[in-house]
């Protein structure tokens, strides 16, 4: 099953620039391979957005496995991510397939699907790099890195220049910004006054814990149970 989906999905990139990620490109998909429509649509049931999904999830296991072949020791961690936000789109075999992509995942049907792709790409480059965090701080790395991956695809796709050079140089510059943000955020962390003041929201954050691994496949998040007799 899992190898006629990629033989179909392979078809499918060549319909995908002209009729986007629609039934239409599976039916020719289909149609090209030989398989009847019944049988392509069992295997993306929901047509062209799960084929954009299968997409996405091809492009990530790239990513991982360049990832896997690097020696990434001796770069800064911030260099690290970058390293794999690069790899996750250079993973991209044709920027009108991610732009077909975007448009559809825009819409308000699909916003979840491509927020929850979108998420798990972050998911996957934190746990690659080797994040152990278990509390608030596991939401908020996966939630800066996915706007920072968002706003590269985007410049990306709109990069003419050579090597795409402009688009890691604007991924340096997004991440910078987020170092930055952690720089003042450890500054007030040192700050006995703020400590003080943001105790009472600090200690409602302490309630947030990272999801168990079999709860991933959605839009994470759960509070830690009150313990008995401290509710």
């Amino acid at each position: 099953m899992a190898e006629q989906s990629d033989i179909l999905l392979d078809a499918a990139l060549n319909h995908v620039p002209f009729d986007g990620w629609s039934d239409e490109s599976l039916r020719a998909a289909a149609r090209d391979v030989g398989l009847d429509g019944a049988h392509a649509k069992a295997l993306f049931p929901r047509g062209g957005v799960d084929m954009a999904l299968a997409y996405h999830r091809r492009g990530d296991a790239q990513m991982l496995a360049r990832l896997a072949e690097t020696d990434l020791q001796e770069l800064r961690f911030r260099d690290r991510i970058a390293t794999a936000v690069r790899y996750r789109i250079e993973a991209c075999e044709d920027r009108e397939l991610v732009r077909r992509g975007t448009t559809l995942f825009a819409l308000p049907p699909y916003a979840a699907d491509g927020a929850r792709a979108i998420w798990g790409t972050a998911d996957m480059i934190w746990t690659a790099l080797g994040d152990t965090s278990r509390d608030v701080n596991w939401y908020t790395k996966r939630a800066t890195l996915s706007g920072v991956y968002s706003a590269t695809v985007l410049f990306w796709l709109g990069d003419d220049s050579a090597g795409a050079q402009a688009t890691w140089s604007f991924l340096d510059r997004r991440i910078d910004d987020v170092m930055q943000f952690e720089r003042v955020k450890a500054a007030a962390n040192r700050n006995p006054l703020l400590r003080t003041v943001l105790a009472g929201p600090r200690a409602v954050l302490s309630c947030i814990k990272a999801p168990s691994p079999d709860l991933r496949n959605d839009l994470p998040g759960h509070l830690r149970p009150t313990p008995p007799g401290q509710g």
